[in-house]
């Protein structure tokens, strides 16, 4: 079995609070795909963009199943973060196929929906 050693995304990256993802969740755009749905909305009282990814039990009940994939998700999403605009983004899971698919077939599946959200420059 592979070891990977991926870590989490920057603190200044993350969300802070059940408060801050409400608001996303109530007022923020939202775009899906086969395995992932993101809502976002700017935030002009922030410097950073912010991201979180949920991945509910009813995807998988084990957490490290759950975990492992917000890894997965985040490690996708990692170098976008440094050079955009100040935005609140939640990709929500709902595929428990995200688990074992490859990085390329999730790559695919996220970057269009970045794209949507303004998190992926347009190069």
């Amino acid at each position: 079995m592979t070891c990977y050693y991926v870590l989490m995304i920057a603190q200044k990256f993350r969300f802070h609070g059940h408060a801050s993802l409400k608001y996303v969740f109530s007022r923020g755009q939202q775009s899906r795909s086969k395995f992932f749905s993101i809502k976002w909305t700017t935030n002009p009282r922030r410097r950073n963009p912010r991201l979180a990814v949920v991945v509910s039990k009813k995807v998988f009940k084990s957490a490290v199943k759950r975990n492992r994939i917000r890894r997965r998700v985040y490690e996708i999403v990692r170098p976008f973060l440094t050079d955009t605009p100040a935005i609140d983004v939640v990709i929500s899971v709902y595929a428990a196929e995200v688990l074992d698919a490859s990085h390329d077939e999730l790559t695919i599946q996220l970057l269009p929906l970045l794209h949507k959200a303004s998190l992926k420059s347009r190069r």
